[in-house]
């Protein structure tokens, strides 16, 4: 995460790169032929009309008019408040999913931009292809890094984004780099430091994983994570975690798994994973 400039509307100017994990929650949706929207069960502290589903199924609603609604379902997984994108895929998943269910018949650059209205994060994840972003995260370029397996852990705290991108100490004016500089290992996320001065659990969990390879933070985090070669290697890390830590053993692949399976969806019940 390179920010190399801060824009008068106060958004920055980013560099940074996007991989996918073979790991991540799910989602049913069932059509129904009212407009209500509705999710199965509510997630723990957040309201249903602020949760970036809801808002993405009624988003579409609106872009297009469809007067069909939908129950929607999930099974979480990824860990709240971790920096990993769970509410931004689960944002595109939605729109993916309804924009086929509902046969709106949007291409996916015009979901991209819809998506763009709930968040920088939510058009990679309609594309599903790994990349280098820039922009405010909203520039696409496609990358091919390796697919190592990777150790993720969730400290027990929560990062605020804003708090950190608000920042004094924050450096915004990183020298930009290229993408082979990227893939050739240059680089770094220039918000750890400051993650690392107000959230003493996030360093706590980077200087632990640092015992087996080098760890990395994810965006703002909380999340920090490290490849590895090989799956059991990296489950032996798991293992050893701290018993107040969450974590889990992933993939790294370059495709989501959004597009990377055959999903159908002109059945009246659909399960996407995100």
């Amino acid at each position: 995460m390179h920010i190399t400039g801060r824009r008068s509307d106060g958004y920055h100017e980013l560099q940074t790169a996007f991989q996918f994990l073979d790991y991540g929650d799910d989602l049913e949706f069932e059509i129904t032929q009212t407009a209500a929207i509705s999710l199965r069960e509510s997630m723990p502290d957040v309201n249903d009309d602020e949760n970036l589903i809801v808002r993405a199924a009624k988003l579409l609603q609106r872009h297009t008019g469809s007067q069909k609604g939908a129950v929607i379902g999930i099974t979480k997984r990824l860990p709240m408040g971790g920096g990993l994108g769970g509410g931004s895929s689960n944002a595109a998943t939605t729109l993916v999913a309804l924009n086929q269910l509902w046969e709106c018949g949007l291409k996916r650059a015009e979901l991209a931009q819809l998506g763009l209205q709930l968040g920088a994060d939510v058009p990679i994840f309609i594309s599903g292809q790994a990349a280098w972003a820039e922009g405010v995260g909203e520039q696409f370029t496609p990358i091919s890094p390796t697919e190592p397996w990777f150790v993720v852990i969730k400290p027990d705290c929560h990062v605020s984004t804003a708090e950190i991108f608000s920042s004094a100490e924050l450096t915004r004016d990183c020298e930009p780099i290229t993408i082979s500089r990227f893939l050739s290992g240059e680089g770094r996320n220039v918000c750890e430091d400051v993650v690392r001065m107000h959230y003493p659990a996030v360093a706590q969990a980077l200087n632990w994983l640092a015992q087996y390879a080098k760890p990395r933070m994810t965006g703002t985090g909380a999340c920090v994570f490290a490849e590895f070669d090989d799956q059991q290697q990296a489950q032996d890390v798991v293992d050893n975690l701290p018993s107040d830590w969450q974590g889990f053993v992933a993939k790294g692949t370059n495709r989501s798994p959004l597009t990377a399976h055959a999903l159908v969806f002109n059945q009246p019940n659909v399960t996407a994973r995100c």
